[in-house]
């Protein structure tokens, strides 16, 4: 019988402050394994490291045997500062990119986000030195993403047809205009909480980065 995944809540210094962040080990990690960042959706509107598309997303790559590592944004729970529009969430990205090659500096660093977090997560790929993305549901209808035209990683991207918050018009439009064309999977039924069918996030991880 597997041993389940081990979770560790830590406090890192952060621009703003202290930030609060979880990570978790699988009882067997895959070699050469990449750890995984993954960004929560927006701070303002109940948006942590504990939501339920994000925690889907680490079940995925714990099963895949990936280091993982979800944290809070400034002003979120156990994280010190206030709200800054992406900015300096951006930096509280970074600095936790920072903790994660001071504790891992062999391993390759993969981002995935949901919502807000899929913005922070594309907005800062390069700078992070990420060499995989994985989206869901990218803000495209919050945040302009047309300055946004190629991504120059292996990228996913999960969207569903009746997401509630962002148009998906507006966001397979912008998809449309990347070059080279992301891995799409679009859910038609689903909304933009995937509310009954989080399993498809968990699988949607898994299956993409399973190579």
């Amino acid at each position: 019988m597997s041993l389940p995944a081990s979770d560790e809540k830590l406090l890192i210094t952060g621009p703003a402050g202290q930030l609060e962040l979880l990570c978790t080990m699988p009882a067997t990690i895959a070699s050469h394994q990449a750890v995984v960042i993954i960004c929560h959706p927006h701070p303002l509107y109940g948006g942590s490291m504990t939501n339920k598309v994000v925690h889907m997303l680490a079940k995925g790559a714990n099963e895949l045997g990936l280091v993982n590592v979800r944290f809070n944004f400034r002003g979120v729970a156990g994280s010190e500062g206030q709200f800054d529009d992406a900015r300096g969430e951006s930096e509280d990205l970074l600095a936790v990119v920072d903790w994660v090659r001071n504790q891992f500096p062999d391993s390759p660093i993969w981002l995935a986000g949901f919502s807000f977090g899929a913005y922070i997560a594309i907005k800062n790929y390069s700078l992070a030195g990420a060499e995989r993305l994985l989206m869901v549901a990218p803000p495209a209808t919050l945040y302009d993403l047309s300055e946004i035209r190629s991504i120059d990683v292996p990228c996913w991207i999960l969207q569903g047809g009746q997401d509630e918050v962002i148009d998906p018009d507006v966001v397979r439009d912008w998809i449309t205009g990347l070059s080279p064309a992301p891995n799409l999977q679009w859910i038609e039924s689903a909304g933009h909480f995937f509310h009954g069918q989080l399993s498809v996030v968990r699988d949607f991880i898994t299956s993409a980065w399973q190579n």
